[in-house]
């Protein structure tokens, strides 16, 4: 039988800034923010991948290329490659893109389009 115990979400936080005062304790609290930023990147990951599926169904492509296209619209809208997946995941399920997202999404998919079709890109030149 598994036991499960319930904490506050910030329950390390109190303790780690009681004990700050030593180098063990700053230690801690240096170990936690690097876990809790892992855990983010994780996540993040998470949501990368999916969106890289749905362009890889919509847009038949591998998964290099979709990662690829999620990384230019990134560059395109000046946003963090999460927040680009988390609307591409926002879009599948009816939340319409901005329309600099939608813009950088057609330019992203052209690009796609005529590098498959074994076209030179306009940035290779």
């Amino acid at each position: 039988m598994h036991r499960t115990t319930l904490l506050p979400e910030n329950w390390w936080g109190v303790a780690a800034e009681t004990a700050v005062g030593n180098a063990a304790g700053r230690d801690v609290v240096a170990l936690r923010a690097e876990n809790d930023q892992l855990r983010r990147a994780l996540a993040g990951r998470a949501v990368i991948d999916q969106a890289c599926g749905m362009v890889m169904v919509l847009a038949p492509c591998g998964r290099g290329a979709a990662r690829n296209l999620l990384v230019d619209i990134s560059r395109q809208c000046n946003a963090k490659l999460p927040d680009v997946a988390v609307a591409v995941v926002a879009a599948w399920e009816g939340d319409p893109l901005s329309r600099l997202m939608q813009r950088a999404l057609r330019h992203a998919l052209r690009q796609l389009y005529a590098d498959n079709r074994g076209c030179d890109s306009p940035s290779a030149g």
